[in-house]
């Protein structure tokens, strides 16, 4: 087989074709969206992910967009991978995802494999009502926001949800599999989807523990990023532990997870009570740069001029799903804010106006706080002597350490990030 399709060119099906593409599959890159289509046989990719822009324009020849879903009907193997959305309280919207399906399974013959890449609930593939005698897999996607391309070319393992976990695969489907020379762990469609959401919950626990001690360093006197080494290297955690710590959960899809259980646990009658301490944790700690500013800068300024590097949710991406950045905003009304993201308009910020500037530095010129909500890389770039030139007043708030503590003090600026002493000076330690 030398030729695959995809359903749905949202980030998880785009990232998954190109990745295929750079294997040397001919993929079929199938959406509904006309505009979108054009766009991608363009080579301009509608999300930002380091290296996919790249990654389309050297193998342009191998990736087919189009809006026929007919097209598919060529490919031995179809994924279904579009996004599936959330709301603001986690809960997955599975319309478009279901209407997708329906759609491809009418166009496609009964005999062409189907594997579900999207993230959906335990029980979801399952009760799905395709042509009789068509074979349907449920594959768990473990992308990454800002580590998409990386993670479709490259994954740890495949876990595959299956009508019977002890039958082979179909030769089509396991060879490509096979291609990306990596485990394959088979199991039933409900073992699968819960994997997923086993995984995330692990996640979150370690975020969960590094931004709960991490507070405590902050009054202590001890510094989280001394302590991070130590825990690395335990076995039992590992060189590659979610130990940094955040403002919170944000990206929507751990948050999926985390109301799944939730709602999974009320519907058995079993303890969801430690999920739900995750999330009330994850509240909390968006909350953590407003409450600094409370304390430490508006009882002495009272109408302070606030810049804000970074909107997105994190670096290297798009999306503001849940974004603390703009979190931090919607409480900040009353305050003057020059804003900028290398990747996120001002526009992304519903219900405000805000001072949208080209660069880091011109966006803290006048500024009496600078609060980095968005750790991107070229933020590590900018001289602190350079924002402390630009700046009226003194006060830099940089929860994921993106400039170094020492440099800033040095400058003579009053620096604040998670996991270390508050107002006390110790030695740098930021990578």
């Amino acid at each position: 087989m030398s030729r695959i399709g995809f359903a749905g060119m949202t980030h998880l099906g785009l990232n998954s074709a190109v990745a295929s593409a750079a294997k040397g599959y001919t993929v079929c890159c199938f959406d509904e969206d006309k505009d979108l289509i054009v766009q991608l046989a363009d080579g301009r990719p509608h999300v930002v992910e380091p290296d996919l822009e790249r990654l389309m324009g050297e193998h342009a020849g191998r990736l087919q967009f189009t809006a026929e879903v007919s097209e598919l009907a060529s490919c031995p193997l179809v994924y279904i991978a579009p996004d599936v959305p959330t709301d603001n309280s986690g809960n997955s919207d599975l319309t478009q995802i279901n209407a997708l399906i329906e759609r491809v399974d009418e166009a496609i013959p009964a005999d062409i494999i189907m594997v579900v890449l999207s993230q959906v609930p335990p029980g979801f593939t399952r009760d799905l009502k395709l042509k009789a005698g068509r074979p349907l897999f449920y594959q768990v996607e473990t992308l990454i926001f800002g580590r998409a391309v990386e993670r479709a070319l490259q994954p740890e393992r495949f876990i595959i949800g299956c009508t019977d976990p002890t039958s082979p695969l179909p030769s089509p489907f396991e060879d490509y599999l096979r291609t990306f020379d990596c485990p394959l762990l088979p199991m039933r469609y409900e073992s699968a989807e819960l994997a997923k959401i086993s995984i995330n919950c692990c996640l979150v626990a370690s975020i969960s523990v590094a931004n709960t001690l991490a507070e405590l360093c902050e009054h202590l006197g001890a510094d989280w990023s001394e302590i991070v080494p130590a825990l690395k290297k335990d076995k039992r955690i590992g060189p590659h532990a979610y130990l940094s710590p955040g403002l919170g959960i944000a990206g929507g899809n751990l948050e999926r997870d985390l109301n799944t259980v939730i709602s999974l646990a009320d519907r058995y009658g079993t303890d969801g009570n430690i999920v739900r301490a995750w999330t009330a944790n994850s509240g909390y700690r968006k909350n953590w740069v407003l409450r600094l500013l409370h304390q430490h800068v508006f009882n002495r300024m009272p109408d302070p001029t606030i810049a804000v590097w970074g909107l997105a949710y994190k670096q290297n991406t798009h999306s503001t799903k849940n974004s603390p950045s703009l979190e931090l905003i919607q409480h900040l009304d009353r305050y003057r804010l020059s804003v900028f993201d290398p990747v996120v308009k001002a526009a992304a910020v519903q219900g405000r106006k805000l001072e949208e500037h080209a660069d880091a530095l011109t966006a803290c010129s006048g500024a009496d706080v600078l609060a980095i909500m968005t750790p991107w890389p070229q933020f590590k770039n900018v001289p602190p002597a350079d924002i402390c030139r630009a700046m009226k007043g003194a006060v830099v708030i940089d929860p994921y350490r993106v400039l170094s503590k020492t440099a800033c003090e040095a400058e003579g600026l009053t620096y604040f990030t998670l996991g270390s002493p508050i107002g006390e000076s110790h030695a740098d330690t930021s990578e």
